[in-house]
């Protein structure tokens, strides 16, 4: 049974780092007494290092019970996910985070964790990996993983920190819209577009959409539409 909250990033823009996630996570701690929480840093955002960003997760859970504990601090990786309460994967370069999690073999055994009901909080790159595949990201190539598929947990892409067209803006690039719909030319996926301060919470079967903002979902040949509050993403898979 699926336990998990798939976040289109870990911070509102004015708030601290995890604050609006942390009382649903914590909840969630509380309820099935967790206590020890394995953070997994390798997307490295801004290229910080494993240490550092392992430590802006532990002053996030400062004022909580909560131990944190980064992966790379583990002789066996593969044993601490297995061995973990929770997991929890943060943002950054997702291309960076996928071919470490592969380079590892560690892939599979994220996904099999996942699906023993263990706890799982992604954001941003912690979420594109929870999709069929990372084709969808955001983020520049900067390294070369083995293979684009992801932990395939749930059955779509997730695209995060959607962002609408701004009609004023005189940005000449293509919108994220026009990106995905270049990714259905070659793919049949559903696409999730998440805007910020947006999560999926999975609890078994169900996938819902929750936060203030509606999602906008895009499947391939139809226009894309946009969906409400609890809205339940398993729909997609069907």
């Amino acid at each position: 049974m699926r336990n998990m909250i798939i976040a289109s990033t870990s911070t509102i823009h004015g708030t601290d780092y995890l604050s609006y996630l942390l009382p649903e996570v914590l909840e969630v701690f509380q309820e099935k007494q967790i206590k020890n929480l394995l953070f997994i840093p390798y997307a490295r955002p801004g290229g910080i290092s494993h240490d550092t960003y392992t430590n802006k997760v532990k002053t996030a859970f400062k004022n909580t019970i909560i131990e944190v504990e980064g992966i790379h601090e583990y002789e066996n990786p593969a044993e601490a996910i297995q061995n973990a309460e929770a997991i929890f994967t943060g943002g950054g370069n997702t291309f960076v985070l996928v071919k470490m999690l592969h380079d590892l073999d560690l892939m599979n055994v994220l996904r099999k964790q996942i699906y023993t009901g263990i706890f799982y909080v992604g954001t941003s790159a912690g979420s594109n990996i929870c999709g069929l595949n990372m084709r969808n990201t955001n983020d520049m190539p900067i390294v070369m993983p083995s293979s684009f598929k992801t932990t395939g947990v749930i059955g779509y892409n997730i695209n995060a920190h959607y962002l609408d067209p701004d009609p004023s803006s005189t940005h000449m690039g293509e919108t994220r819209e026009e990106r995905i719909k270049e990714f259905h030319c070659y793919n049949n996926l559903p696409v999730v577009g998440l805007r910020e301060g947006s999560f999926i919470r999975v609890k078994g079967k169900e996938e819902l959409l929750k936060g203030k903002h509606t999602a906008r979902v895009f499947t391939k040949d139809n226009d894309p539409f946009e969906v409400p509050t609890d809205y339940n993403f398993a729909e997609l898979s069907h």
